[in-house]
């Protein structure tokens, strides 16, 4: 037995190169077996272009999913829970959720040479479950890759019977860098003043952006053929550009929805190739954002009260190559003045701070070496843990059944659908003496590297036997193959002699064979061996806790 917690060669190599593994077409007999894991009610998730907490989340909704793409929610799950919860942070944000729930992540050895960020590139990433997970290990985020290139959008809002004064613009307009810097202009700074008879598009900016205004001006007249009002007010030190058309502002209004704090990125906008978005960023970082290249440690930052926009803003900077920070002001009154809860969204790391300014035209000569916590490739950002807590908890708990992705993800974490669960599909068959044999075996693990060995091998042990003799294999038969498991992955042997019997009974019963009295022995037996690990488990937890202590 391993005693460390350190895998052997064996378990890496099934691990790496697992044996029959995918799903089987027409199997005679399926075992599903696995650990019910969950995330606390609030916790947002990433539906299709919005965020949502998974308790309002619906079977048939999308949620995007480890490969950067929505896929269907078969099935929402609820349940009740009392005990020990996990909140893991990352320069991303944050998640609560059960100690089990599997997060896709690398786990970083100990030693210097894990120091440096390109041996860390060298890692495998795998599942693991959050209580296995430590401050420093990096998690993978995904990249979004839904595209959808569109040259052009009609402006489907019917003229009102009574809008007798508003001009005649365009149904349809073409979707390029200037719209794009309209449309990041407002979502910046702007406002739709919506009162009967008098609907119009407001955007207030300070009184030295004359630079913005002119662009403003320039694009309204050559996309909708408008002539803005301008107004400066000198003891503001503010100029606020009008733009007067009712059809006009109603269409903003549905694409960016109503107030601040409810501001969105069109579905549309969101789905652009990365090239077009870069103009969107530029209208709204130069609307409202920042760059600080004085400072030591040079930054640019963005602020906005509305948190589904800072996630789409988010997504928009790693689809190009940009890693942010999000950090949340809670709302609070200064000097009297009461002030809105607030999301900051900060770029500080120096190649992603060259790419930033690259868009916004802005020269940017690094003064330093880059400090590199953080990566990106295709398809992941990959970011550290910088923070773990514990709490106890006890209310509902949910979890997604997801197609396809079998995924899906929070604001700062790729999460499994499930816990430890496996899938495993026998064909049946009959050796030269009659009796029936396993002819085939094939599995599907979605787990931790324990999991993913211990469902290869048992396919091994498995495969030419009778089902008789399939049955009798157990965890000790399955730790001994691999040469040993660390203790507190014992449970995974458990659950892939369960996924067997569950297959072999799936097969008998579905045949209306002789349940035998062996087989339920055997189904109370793998219960019973469930309960004991359970307990065992939560030893050695503290056994570890104590170790670490000292």
């Amino acid at each position: 037995m391993n005693k460390g917690g350190i895998y052997t060669k064996k378990v890496i190599k099934y691990f790496k190169k697992p044996h029959n593994f995918g799903r089987m077409k027409n199997p005679d007999g399926v075992g599903k077996v696995g650990n019910p894991v969950c995330l606390l009610s609030k916790q947002n998730i990433h539906t299709n272009n919005d965020l949502k907490e998974i308790n309002e989340i619906f079977k048939k909704d999308r949620v995007l999913s480890y490969n950067g793409r929505y896929n269907n929610v078969n099935r929402v799950v609820m349940r009740d829970y009392n005990g020990e919860i996990l909140i893991i942070k990352n320069k991303l944000g944050t998640v609560s959720l059960t100690p089990d729930h599997l997060i896709l992540a690398i786990k970083i050895p100990k030693g210097d040479k894990f120091l440096r960020t390109k041996n860390k590139k060298q890692l495998i990433p795998a599942w693991y479950h959050a209580k296995d997970l430590k401050k420093g290990d990096i998690v993978l985020y995904p990249i979004l890759k839904e595209k959808n290139s569109l040259s052009y959008i009609a402006i489907n809002i019917p003229k009102l019977k009574w809008d007798f004064k508003s001009k005649k613009i365009p149904n349809k307009i073409p979707i390029n860098s200037d719209l794009l810097r309209l449309f990041g202009y407002f979502l910046a700074e702007g406002y739709i003043q919506d009162r009967p008879c008098r609907t119009f598009i407001s955007i207030t900016l300070n009184i030295s952006e004359t630079t913005i205004v002119k662009d403003i001006k320039g694009i309204s007249k050559n996309l909708f053929g408008l002539d803005p009002l301008i107004k400066e007010v000198p003891k503001r030190k503010t100029v606020i550009i009008n733009l007067y058309s009712a059809k006009l502002a109603r269409w903003f209004k549905q694409l960016f929805g109503a107030g601040a704090d409810k501001k969105i990125i069109p579905n549309f906008v969101m789905n652009l190739p990365s090239e077009k978005q870069k103009a969107l960023i530029y209208g709204l970082w130069k609307g409202d954002g920042y760059i600080n290249l004085a400072r030591n440690g040079s930054r640019a930052g963005y602020v906005t009260i509305s948190p589904k926009l800072a996630q789409q803003i988010k997504t928009l900077l790693l689809r190009q190559k940009i890693v942010p920070s999000i950090y949340i002001d809670k709302k609070r009154k200064v000097k009297g003045v009461s002030h809105k809860e607030s999301y900051r969204i900060h770029v500080g790391q120096r190649d992603s701070l060259i790419k930033l300014c690259s868009i916004l035209g802005v020269k940017y000569i690094p003064r330093s070496y880059p400090s590199v916590d953080s990566w990106l490739d295709e398809k992941f950002c990959y970011t550290p843990i910088t923070q773990i807590k514990k709490s106890n908890y006890k209310g509902k708990v949910f979890n997604l059944e997801v197609s396809n992705g079998r995924s899906f993800i929070s604001e700062a974490f790729c999460l499994h659908n499930c816990g430890d669960v496996m899938w495993l599909y026998i064909k049946v068959g009959k050796d030269r003496k009659g009796r029936e044999i396993i002819k085939d075996i094939k599995f599907e693990t979605f787990g931790c590297v324990a999991a993913i060995a211990t469902s290869s091998v048992i396919t091994d042990l498995a495969k030419g036997k009778t089902l008789r003799k399939a049955l009798k294999i157990d965890r000790n038969q399955i730790v001994k193959s691999l040469g040993g498991l660390p203790p507190i992955k014992i449970h995974c042997s458990v659950l892939a002699a369960g996924a067997l019997s569950e297959a072999i009974y799936d097969y008998l019963s579905k045949n209306k064979k002789e349940i035998s009295k062996e087989l339920e022995e055997i189904h109370r037996r793998i219960e019973k061996e469930k309960k004991e690990i359970k307990e065992r488990y939560k030893e050695w937890i503290k056994i570890e806790e104590e170790m670490h202590k000292k």
